[in-house]
């Protein structure tokens, strides 16, 4: 109590609040720091944090203490917010059209099983670990420093390009309810194409939805019950009515591009999944994390699951997968069966929907800066939380102003594909998480068991790969499967006999572990290798950015960061866990 520090003015910008560390005090020091870049990066490699480093030290970096004030049915609520959205709406048309023909159907079936299986992951994670931090935080307690930083990268990227993929939805489905063509409102430029429709109504309404956010978390919840239960009502008369004016004789062919135009939509539609992950960052916030977020989370997420399913297939059945609009499905599905009125509505709902996924997100995706600030893999300006709002204005800031420039030049097309290769790529390496956590703890572990648990590791990820490249180069094969299928099952089944648990979970737990994980990580990665070569391609140049900058900044601030004094509680942070520890 000694030690209690008084609080600093939230608005200030000096050099340490940027860049603290020993390592940019100066040039001389920055190049010192540079000399042993080497060094640094295998430590960091190693490095593992702790549960309670997570919990309790890093939420010292925000001086202030978010409010707690969320209960399983504003989680709940939030899932419904976070989820429904742009995904359905705007990409089921567009893959229907494009892909899968009348089988977007099995698309969400694929893609929503691949999703139900990270919840189970996440919910474990976030019951265990309650912090603003989510996947970043779980991965950094069990696969290191750097594979966190990957993680790290990719939630960035992901809430970037994700808020500004559903603003640009939203401007098109305004437009519909204008009775307008889907881009009367941009600005038409002779930019390549892609980035060539200028759009100044998905920024207005990114920083709507942002300042909404950040006055207040308890705010953002009623706003969110509100425009999600209208976003409810509409998609109830989506699916009635759609299945009232069906005609089976759409559903043939049912499959007109083949398995492989099933996976490649899957692969696509994910990111209509996209933002459950955003209610395990809400756990500072949440009044009883141990059983409000496995209610919110798969209590909202099951439920979304069905509805996507119907959805998809009141679409089909409706409208001959040819005839479909890939910019506003809905809406002029219904208008050519008759119902014009019925456009109005279903555009009104949509924009409804995107509404609450952007106000979500802008929570979701700011937590998420927050604790990757903490450790200072970005500047810890920005984990700074707002002694009255209790939110973290800089970080929803940092995203927002991002995500605005990005909504303003590019395309749907051209984000939902990068989106889905992040969203992928942290549900795989969660699951894997997942599997360390149960059969690794550190100090208890044996030596032979780590290794033993590191091989059938990397066994089910190079197998799990192997079956998703086979796929790509003969969709219509089938003897690469022998081998791949078989190597998988057996590195798995290995983990379940050869290796005892050595942590069990303390409140709830998946299921079928390793099943369920392994499982959800060959899933994930035959997804990714469904993507096309462009979505590679631009993921692998937003990689190599990321790793220049750790290399540059992020690998010396983490290090500076782990090597610091610990430091005193502020006052609301000390009073917040002393009151958790008499409750």
């Amino acid at each position: 109590m000694g030690d209690e520090i008084q609080p600093r003015s939230y608005w200030r910008w000096s050099k340490n609040d940027f860049f603290p560390g020993d390592s940019f005090q100066n040039w001389r020091a920055y190049r010192s720091a540079l000399s042993q870049t080497f060094t640094r990066l295998k430590e960091r490699v190693a490095s593992r944090s702790e549960d309670a480093d997570e919990i309790v030290e890093l939420r010292k970096e925000s001086e202030n203490e978010m409010k707690r004030c969320l209960s399983w049915w504003d989680l709940t609520w939030f899932g419904f917010g976070s989820v429904i959205g742009a995904g359905i709406f705007v990409l089921t048309g567009q893959e229907a059209h494009e892909h899968a023909g009348p089988a977007i159907v099995l698309s969400y079936v694929a893609s929503g099983i691949s999703a139900m299986l990270s919840v189970f992951c996440y919910t474990e994670f976030a019951v265990e670990i309650p912090v603003a931090g989510g996947s970043f935080a779980y991965i950094r307690v069990e696969l290191g420093d750097f594979a966190a930083f990957i993680t790290a990268g990719n939630i960035i990227l992901g809430s970037i390009a994700g808020s500004a993929a559903v603003a640009r939805a939203w401007t098109s489905y305004f437009t519909t309810l204008l009775n307008r063509h889907p881009n009367s409102l941009r600005i038409h430029t002779n930019l390549i194409d892609g980035f060539n429709l200028l759009d100044p109504i998905a920024v207005a309404i990114l920083v709507i939805t942002s300042i909404i956010a950040i006055s207040s978390t308890r705010r953002t919840s009623y706003f969110n019950w509100i425009a999600s239960a209208v976003n409810m009502v509409v998609i109830s008369f989506v699916i009635i009515a759609g299945l009232a004016h069906a005609n089976t004789s759409n559903l043939t062919p049912f499959v007109p591009h083949g398995a492989k135009g099933i996976f490649v939509a899957a692969a696509i539609v994910y990111f209509a999944y996209g933002g459950f992950d955003n209610i395990a960052t809400m756990a500072e916030e949440t009044k009883n994390p141990s059983k409000d977020i496995p209610l919110g989370l798969l209590g909202s997420m099951s439920i979304i699951t069905v509805i996507y399913c119907l959805m998809a297939l009141s679409l089909s059945m409706m409208q001959k997968y040819t005839d479909i609009d890939p910019n506003a499905a809905y809406s002029v599905a219904f208008q050519r069966v008759g119902m014009k009125w019925a456009k109005y509505l279903v555009a009104l709902g949509a924009l409804k929907g995107m509404t609450t996924v952007l106000l979500a997100g802008a929570i979701g995706q700011a937590r998420y800066a927050t604790h990757i600030a903490r450790v200072h893999m970005i500047p810890p300006w920005f984990s700074l939380v707002h002694p009255k709002t209790g939110t973290p204005i800089n970080a929803t800031l940092l995203i927002r102003v991002a995500s605005a420039c990005i909504a303003f030049f590019s395309s749907l097309d051209v984000l939902a594909s990068l989106l889905s290769i992040s969203g992928l790529l942290i549900s795989m390496m969660m699951a894997v998480a997942l599997l360390v956590r149960r059969y690794y703890v550190r100090g208890i572990t044996p030596r032979t068991n780590l290794l033993k648990l590191t091989f059938f590791l990397l066994v089910i990820i190079v197998s799990s790969v192997g079956t998703s490249a086979y796929w790509g180069l003969d969709p219509n094969g089938w003897l690469g499967y022998t081998v791949t299928v078989p190597l998988w099952f057996l590195a798995t089944l290995a983990i379940s006999v050869l290796l005892p648990q050595d942590r069990t979970p303390k409140v709830w737990g998946v299921p079928l572990v390793p099943w369920f994980p392994s499982l959800s990580v060959a899933i994930n990665v035959f997804l990714m290798g469904s993507l096309g070569a462009q979505a590679f391609i631009r993921f692998g140049i937003c990689t190599v950015v990321m790793l220049i900058y750790y290399i540059f900044f992020g690998l010396h601030a983490t290090y500076d960061m782990a090597h610091q004094p610990k430091k005193p509680m502020t006052s609301r942070i000390l009073e917040e866990d002393m009151g958790s520890a008499r409750a």
